[in-house]
């Protein structure tokens, strides 16, 4: 388990938050973050009260990165790149959660490294990480000032012929009650351009090689958009299948030869193939997965 609870036996009373920077070190923010995280034990109960002084045993949550030896493909002294299989979780979902690509960085850079942007856990491909908080902040920055352009490469279902630019918003669905996307094309939405390449038609599978360029960054932009126009990437087990086939997938219920039956492969045929960025100079690094052999992960066209 990546969290375990070390003791300490505090014999003088203190406050909460000044033991915590006195014996982990941590900055006033990040004692009291962690305060509100319910992750301080006073005597077997979770404290809650950040200016509390303490006394006997103290059980502190602490987070212990796990490592399955995955290295950086490219790094400075700031900051690393990462290229993430698909699978792979970019923060952990909760205390259970054994593996993800946080107790990485984590493990190889310390306790302030940190991910600086998101993809889906399904999404193969480059992550930028920071190694610590100024390059953090700045980078995060970039990203929303969309100076950081990105481009992926995805397997999606049919022919494509000719380039698309998909100018449609996105809105944030919250209602799950009827429909299970976390997002949905709608006129109130927020601004989402997205530029699609074809790059090769695979008669064999039915499925194109694009190439997709987000202008914008919103929350599974290309996913949706080529679900819009028809050409969803194949394995989406969301976009592009029935509301009951992406309840299944979400509840866990939904089987390998089953997804592969309704989606056309057994992952998200996505992958996050590039990247170009300004930090202390210019780079434009490219992923080293072979993400074109994965298309033997994909359903031949029927005979």
């Amino acid at each position: 388990m990546a969290f375990e609870i070390k003791t300490y036996y505090l014999k003088k009373k203190k406050k909460a938050f000044l033991f915590l920077k006195d014996e982990l070190g941590l900055s006033m923010k990040e004692a009291q973050k962690m305060i509100d995280r319910e992750r301080l034990l006073v005597n077997g109960k979770v404290l809650r009260k950040k200016s509390a002084f303490i006394k006997g045993e103290i059980g502190v949550i602490q987070f212990i990165p796990k490592t399955r030896g995955l290295n950086p493909i490219f790094q400075t002294l700031d900051f690393a790149l990462f290229d993430k299989p698909s699978g792979v979780l970019i923060h952990p979902r909760n205390r259970h959660t054994e593996y993800s690509l946080t107790h990485e960085i984590k493990y190889l850079f310390g306790p302030r490294a940190n991910i600086t942007h998101r993809i889906d856990m399904e999404t193969s491909g480059l992550v930028i990480a920071a190694k610590n908080s100024h390059t953090e902040k700045s980078i995060k920055l970039a990203f929303e000032k969309r100076e950081i352009k990105k481009g992926y490469l995805a397997f999606v279902k049919g022919k494509l012929n000719k380039e698309l630019f998909i100018n449609e918003p996105i809105l944030k669905n919250r209602d799950f009650s009827k429909i299970k996307l976390k997002v949905y094309i709608h006129p109130d939405g927020k601004s989402a351009q997205t530029l699609i390449k074809p790059i090769e038609y695979f008669p064999d599978y039915n499925a194109t090689l694009i190439e997709a360029l987000p202008l914008t960054g919103r929350q599974h932009q290309i996913r949706l958009h080529l679900f819009h126009v028809k050409h969803p990437i194949l394995g989406d087990p969301l976009y592009g299948v029935s509301t009951k086939i992406a309840s299944d997938y979400l509840d866990g219920l939904l089987s390998e030869e089953d997804r592969i039956r309704y989606t056309g492969a057994s992952r998200l045929m996505l992958h996050a193939n590039w990247i170009d960025f300004i930090y202390k100079g210019h780079y434009k690094i490219y992923s080293k997965y072979d993400f074109i052999n994965d298309l033997h992960l994909c359903q031949k066209k029927p005979l």
